[in-house]
């Protein structure tokens, strides 16, 4: 190998070895002679200068340590000879400003889309399932198989179909060479044409972390929920979570104040059984997916506007 050893920031004043040095080996990097006063197995470090007690040891360009004790240079870094310490926190401030783009070429051309009633143009039209802690994902796993299946928006029926006949073909001691998956249109067999389907936001977060996760959390759920290409929502709460109903709807409002969309809350602990939130939660979204499916899809001239 003809580098032996690596400096990964020019600001660390740690050597990375790669490759096994043996105490008393000379090493040369960027015109500089070191001689390792310790064995330094591949892929650990040295110091390059002499270090006290107290001084801060940089790796990657950021404090990472301290040193517990004196240290020679080309001594051996290691967890008994140092200390983790960290810089404080610093936030670096960011103006962002955002310029609409030239869009006047489309000007006149259309599309096909779902007006919404804050003036923006979905191009799709979901029904939103959103858990707002991950205690209800089995709930919403009970809730996707049965929809799916029922409203016709399950990919897997032909794929059991295609199961089914292979396994007929094999009792029966016949061929399975000229057994095919049959195609099929996917919008044969659904009850409302005009949705485009149901989408299920399982997670694993809203609890058991700390507040700012659920907050954060929080804003991203209002924010699919306000996305042009949803037409409602159903919301299944716990009860107990650091996400609270009241969190999301808070930062939904604040992001749209004119959200209207058809807005379905369940909170388990409220009804007490979990086979009546389920029921009441598809019966109700059942409602919703009968109304959104009265939006028109219908040609949209192009705005001008960079919006």
């Amino acid at each position: 190998m003809s580098q032996k050893v690596l400096k990964v920031h020019p600001d660390d004043n740690v050597i990375v070895a790669l490759q096994d040095l043996p105490k008393g080996d000379k090493v040369t990097y960027n015109g500089t002679e070191y001689t390792v006063v310790d064995d330094i197995p591949a892929k650990h470090k040295f110091f390059e200068n002499e270090m006290k007690a107290g001084d801060e040891v940089y790796m990657y360009g950021v404090l990472v340590g301290k040193a517990q004790n004196d240290i020679p240079k080309g001594g051996l870094m290691t967890t008994a000879n140092i200390k983790h310490a960290a810089d404080k926190y610093d936030y670096r401030g960011v103006n962002y400003k955002w310029k609409a783009p030239d869009v006047s070429k489309f000007k006149g051309r259309t599309f096909n889309g779902y007006h919404r009633s804050d003036g923006r143009v979905g191009t799709a039209n979901y029904w939103l399932f959103i858990p707002t802690v991950f205690c209800e994902n089995r709930n919403l796993d009970v809730i996707r198989e049965a929809m799916h299946n029922e409203l016709g928006y399950a990919v897997s029926d032909k794929y059991k179909q295609f199961t089914h006949h292979l396994v007929e073909s094999f009792k029966k001691g016949e061929k399975i060479d000229s057994i095919d998956l049959a195609p099929t249109n996917g919008h044969q067999n659904r009850i409302f044409k005009n949705v485009d389907g149901i989408k299920f936001l399982n997670h694993q977060g809203g609890c058991g972390g700390i507040r700012q996760d659920a907050a954060i959390l929080s804003k991203l759920l209002a924010a699919y929920a306000d996305h042009p290409n949803v037409g409602g929502v159903t919301v299944i709460s716990l009860g107990c979570q650091n996400l609270q109903v009241s969190d999301f709807e808070k930062d939904l409002k604040e992001r749209n104040p004119n959200f209207d969309k058809p807005l379905y809350i369940f909170e388990q602990q409220q009804v007490g059984n979990e086979e009546v939130l389920i029921a009441e939660a598809i019966k109700k979204t059942f409602e919703g997916l009968v109304e959104i499916n009265k939006m028109v899809f219908q040609m949209i001239t192009f705005p001008t506007s960079g919006r």
